[in-house]
């Protein structure tokens, strides 16, 4: 009923001032960032309207960047911010409006989102929305079933550099930025490259048909050829590197002159809007193609780099 009650008032436009927010997952930098927008008003750019006042740690104990950081950033928000620490993720639903689901491990979205989907609250899924197609499938699954809206993006999509990147008449899009691996992910993709899949989807948009990739230990290039002919080309570098991105248009070409910024302001922006409105910025059609163009991806990496069609 407490779920019901908030989407009947967001649909009605109530001011998001009565809004409380879970964290599901302290073990990412996301977390301390995310409730340092929110619930500290002396931030350069606090938004206003909610507050984090609950969180579960999660964590996976096989994953370093998880397990060394899980208790660190909770101790963090709990001493700086106020954030109540709770046990398990029913807790947690008793005491909030909405959950940010931001484990770090997209290999443990699903069963987190399985506890989260019955309090029936929106739900925002950081980055990876999970660690293959299937699951991500899954999530989306569960999410109709339930009636919970919901919706998964990388901060780079609404960097401040993107506007000035949709011109008329693109055809083509290069984007660019760093390509670490974590082997646990059987998607390799969606573990850091999926921010410059982000940005491809963001200027393109869906329709991809066809992907092939060519994999060496420092860099890489995944293509992709849409239907309607426009063609999408990403370029992972290893270790790291900064975001960019170049678009093409018959008689234009435009080029990313700054870095795209991976701020987390603007991303933090659209999830409150999304809470007040329960309308998602990225479709699920969307973010469902870009995990099959990272699948297809992973399958012409396979194949030597062979073209792959999209599943």
């Amino acid at each position: 009923m407490k779920a019901f009650l908030l989407l009947t008032a967001a649909a009605c436009g109530l001011a998001a001032a009565d809004l409380r927010l879970g964290i599901v997952g302290t073990d990412t930098s996301h977390a301390v960032a995310f409730t340092s927008l929110l619930n500290d008003p002396n931030h350069k750019d606090h938004l206003p309207g909610a507050r984090v006042v609950a969180a579960y740690k999660g964590g996976s104990a096989d994953l370093k960047e998880s397990s060394g950081r899980v208790d660190k950033f909770a101790a963090e928000i709990q001493s700086k911010y106020g954030v109540e620490i709770v046990p398990d993720i029913a807790t947690l639903l008793a005491k909030v409006d909405a959950v940010l689901l931001e484990s770090v491990d997209g290999r443990t979205h699903l069963a987190q989102f399985r506890e989260i989907a019955k309090g029936r609250k929106p739900v925002f899924i950081d980055k990876p929305l999970a660690s293959t197609l299937e699951d991500a499938r899954a999530i989306a699954q569960l999410a109709r079933q339930s009636g919970i809206p919901w919706f998964s993006s990388s901060s780079l999509r609404f960097g401040d550099a993107m506007a000035g990147l949709k011109i008329d008449g693109l055809n083509g899009v290069v984007a660019w930025g760093p390509g670490p691996l974590e082997s646990h992910h059987q998607l390799d993709l969606t573990w850091y490259g999926i921010h410059t899949v982000e940005i491809l989807y963001a200027l393109l948009g869906t329709g991809c048909d066809e992907v092939t990739r060519t994999y060496s230990d420092d860099a890489e290039v995944v293509t992709g050829k849409w239907r309607d002919g426009r063609v999408g080309t990403i370029r992972l570098h290893r270790p790291y590197s900064s975001f960019g991105a170049a678009v093409f248009a018959p008689k234009t070409f435009k080029a990313t002159e700054k870095a795209i910024d991976a701020g987390y302001a603007n991303l933090v922006r659209e999830i409150m809007k999304f809470f007040q409105t329960g309308k998602p910025p990225v479709s699920e059609a969307e973010t469902l193609e870009l995990f099959s163009f990272m699948d297809a991806a992973q399958r012409s990496r396979a194949v030597g780099g062979a073209p792959v069609k999209l599943r």
